[in-house]
């Protein structure tokens, strides 16, 4: 049994009876048992299984956005989550079936009398294990289209927010076609490692140090680890961006949903003509950003959701002053009734030996430091151990596609912020530390969980050994 924390109030209030080993494995059987008629049946008939499962969330939703609530002290994003995992099943209803259409055989290129035949076969047992910052939405962005590709799928959630598994639960056996290929386990690392143990590939969004132990004990069995991991994203803005929607947008992706998010932009680079003007803006927008904390239907910033962030928050804080930063607004955590809060901090005089500048924040802090040429911009926003996504701020097109390709990062946003956080049809893959293999994004979200088996069949003679007499050179 495990304790939890809710975080709008610092009151541990919620008893999480974790899963035994046992448990866990006898899951792990029943699913794999139940794989094999569930890829057969088609991804027509898984479609409308998931449709069935759409229908039964819609009817515990307001149970679910409720228990999302006080797992992470937030209405908006909680409600906001669910209304787009309904919209991701229906997504992924109408483009399975498009991308599984059967490969049409053809002859070999190196003996056109040998004709390939390619059939694609999903993996028996998908692990996922989810983060507690956007609780169901990044647990469900991995499990959907495994579902969709017929593999079954073991879902271990956070346990930092795990209020809302019980009527994600509900949802799930009240479809027992379902029920049969998708089981959440609850519980702690301990329950992490054998859900890794247990299945044939993994899916885990985190932080990097978690993620370099599971890709670890993923290669030593041989299977493969779908990581989505820290970040932290730059934006360049430029003397000629409009200073409106560039502010605008950094202030929306580095404090929105209190910076807890790996695509928030964490470093802000500003050209030295427009320096003063951009910061002068950012802090009058930051000082009107409010907080949640007289109750949760009011203000835009909710509550730092685990406990131990706010720690690494303060010490980035503390970190940056020392070194001689200037610290605009915000600057401390806050403690309102229990539960921990930043408001929106503005820094400048940062530099690259601040933790601030290199360390993944995960809280709603905005340095803010200047360059006078773009190549100085773009060695500085590459002057990172991640490389997730980033943003570019400019009205001049070819400026624009100069500098976003030099940026190493997966996804560029242009003249906005963090828009893989609602934009899921473009494929990315992380840089560097961010990630490792198949984008969760586009087409590879769902064509990773397969693997190619191929049919080589002769049509002419096959060569004999007499094919290979010895000749004189």
């Amino acid at each position: 049994m495990m304790k939890i924390r809710n975080p709008y109030t610092g009151i541990y209030d919620y008893n999480l009876k974790t899963d035994t080993i046992a448990e866990i494995q006898d899951k792990s059987k029943e699913l794999r048992n139940n794989k094999k008629a569930w890829q057969n049946a088609g991804v027509v008939y898984r479609a409308q299984i998931l449709q069935k499962w759409k229908k039964s969330i819609e009817k515990y939703e307001e149970e679910i956005v409720l228990a999302l609530s006080e797992d992470t002290g937030r209405n908006y994003i909680s409600k906001y989550e669910v209304k787009g995992i309904l919209g991701m099943i229906d997504g992924w209803c109408y483009k399975a079936p498009l991308i599984m259409k059967e490969i049409e055989p053809r002859p070999s290129v190196f003996d056109p009398a040998v004709k390939i035949v390619e059939k694609r076969v999903s993996f028996d047992l998908v692990g996922v294990i989810g983060p507690w910052n956007f609780p169901i939405t990044l647990s469900l962005i991995d499990t959907i289209p495994a579902l969709m590709a017929g593999s079954s799928v073991l879902l271990k959630p956070s346990e930092v927010t795990p209020r809302y598994l019980d009527p994600l639960e509900k949802s799930i056996k009240e479809v027992p076609e379902l029920d049969g290929v998708l089981k959440l386990v609850r519980g702690g690392a301990e329950v992490g490692k054998e859900v890794v143990n247990s299945t044939d590939a993994i899916c885990f969004t985190g932080s990097v140090a978690t993620g370099e132990h599971i890709a670890m004990a993923c290669a030593k069995r041989l299977i493969p680890a779908f990581l989505e991991l820290g970040g932290k994203d730059p934006a360049i803005v430029l003397e000629d961006a409009d200073l409106e929607i560039a502010t605008d947008a950094v202030l929306r992706s580095a404090v929105g949903a209190t910076g807890q998010a790996c695509q928030s932009l964490e470093r802000i680079y500003v050209q030295d003509k427009i320096y003063d003007d951009f910061l002068k803006l950012l802090i009058k927008k930051a000082e009107q950003a409010t907080l949640n904390t007289e109750e949760k239907s009011k203000g835009q910033i909710g509550p730092i959701i685990f406990e131990k962030q706010a720690t690494a928050i303060q010490d980035q804080i503390n970190d940056a002053n020392n070194k001689g930063a200037t610290v605009h607004c915000g600057g401390k955590i806050e403690n309102h009734n229990g539960g921990l809060w930043c408001r929106p901090t503005v820094l400048s005089n940062v530099n690259h030996t601040m933790n601030v500048m290199s360390q993944e924040t995960f809280g709603p802090l905005i340095p803010v430091m200047s360059f006078s040429t773009i190549e100085e911009a773009i060695t500085l926003a590459n002057d990172s151990e991640f490389g997730l996504s980033a943003s570019l701020f400019s009205s001049n097109t070819d400026v624009i596609n100069k500098v976003s390709f030099e940026i190493e990062a997966g996804a560029i946003s242009i003249n906005d912020g963090s828009l893989t956080n609602r934009i899921f049809d473009a494929e990315k893959n992380a840089f560097k530390k961010s990630g490792l293999n198949g984008s969760r994004m586009g087409d590879a979200g769902l064509l990773r969980f397969f693997r190619k088996r191929t049919l080589l069949i002769q049509t002419g003679k096959p060569q004999s050994i007499k094919d290979f007499e010895e000749i004189k050179l």
